[in-house]
C-alpha cells in the first residue's frame, strides 16, 4: 500500500472503510443512533491508521476527529469523513458514502467516495465515462432539506428533483446516471465535499461555489457552505440563473 499513488490509496481506503460499515450495520448489535456512532467511530479508526501507516508525513482533517492546527502549515491534508450520511446509514438506506481526499495546497488532489451499499467506488485513479445527456434533467437535492436555490433552478430550467441522503451520494449519482445537476447553499464542512469534488472534476463535470468560484480546501474555518456540480454544457446556465434570482426570483427564467 506504501507503493500507491494518492488515487489509489484513497479508493483502497475508502473501500476498506466501507467494509467495516457494511460488517457493523450488519452485526445487529447496533440500533438507531447508536448504530450511526459505531459505524462513524470504526470507520474513522480505521481511515487514521492507514493514513498514518503510509503517509505518516502528511496532515489529516476528519470530521470525527479533533481539528489539528498542525494541518495548516502541511501542503499535504487529507480530508475526510469516514460515515456521509450517518442518518441513512442507521435507517437502512443504501445513500450514504465514505469521503477519502488528498488536498495539496488547498485544491483536491486526489480523492475516492464509496457507496458500500450498492458496491461502487468512484475515485480519481479511474475518472467514470460521463452517461450521454438525457432529453430532460434532473436534480438530486437534499431528502430532507432542500435548498431554495436548488429549487428554484430546477423550475427555472424544468428539471425534476431527486430527492437523495449524503452529499456523497449526490455528487456521485451524476456518474451514476440518475441526476445532472447538484447544488448545495444550505451549509456543509470541507469533509463534505473535498472527496466528490475531486471525483467528479476528474470525470469532467464543471464543479464550484455556486457563486462560481473555485471550492478551496484546508482553511482555517472549516466552513465551506455551498458547492454546484453539474455538466459543463449547462453550467453557465445554472450559475446565472442563481446569480440573478436574488434580485427578481419570481420573474427568473433560463437564459
Amino acid at each position: 500500500m506504501t507503493q500507491m499513488s494518492d488515487a489509489a490509496l484513497a479508493r483502497a481506503i475508502a473501500d476498506a472503510a466501507g467494509q467495516v460499515l457494511m460488517a457493523v450495520r450488519g452485526s445487529g448489535l447496533f440500533a438507531g443512533k447508536a448504530l450511526g456512532a459505531a459505524g462513524d467511530r470504526v470507520a474513522n479508526a480505521l481511515i487514521l491508521e492507514k493514513l498514518a501507516q503510509v503517509r505518516p508525513d502528511d496532515a489529516i482533517l476528519s470530521e470525527e476527529s479533533a481539528d489539528d492546527a498542525v494541518r495548516l502549515d502541511r501542503s499535504r491534508v487529507w480530508i475526510v469523513d469516514p460515515l456521509d450520511g450517518t442518518r441513512e446509514y442507521s435507517e437502512g438506506r443504501s445513500d450514504w458514502a465514505v469521503h477519502v481526499a488528498l488536498a495539496i495546497d488547498g485544491a483536491p488532489a486526489a480523492g475516492a467516495v464509496a457507496l458500500p451499499a450498492l458496491g461502487e467506488t468512484f475515485a480519481t485513479d479511474r475518472p467514470a465515462a460521463l452517461p450521454p445527456a438525457g432529453q430532460s434533467l434532473r436534480m438530486v437535492v437534499s431528502r430532507t432539506r432542500p435548498a431554495p436555490e436548488a429549487e428554484m433552478v430546477a423550475a427555472a430550467i424544468g428539471a425534476s428533483l431527486v430527492p437523495m441522503g449524503s452529499a456523497g451520494a449526490k455528487a456521485m449519482a451524476i456518474l451514476r446516471d440518475e441526476a445532472d445537476i447538484y447544488v448545495h447553499s444550505g451549509g456543509q464542512y470541507e469533509w463534505d465535499s473535498c472527496a466528490p469534488i475531486a471525483v467528479a472534476a476528474a470525470s469532467g463535470l464543471h464543479v464550484s461555489r455556486i457563486d462560481g468560484s473555485p471550492l478551496v480546501y484546508n482553511r482555517r474555518d472549516v466552513y465551506l457552505p455551498d458547492l454546484l456540480i453539474c455538466r459543463e454544457d449547462i453550467a453557465g446556465r445554472v450559475l446565472w440563473l442563481i446569480a440573478n434570482a436574488a434580485k427578481a426570483p419570481a420573474t427568473v427564467q433560463a437564459p
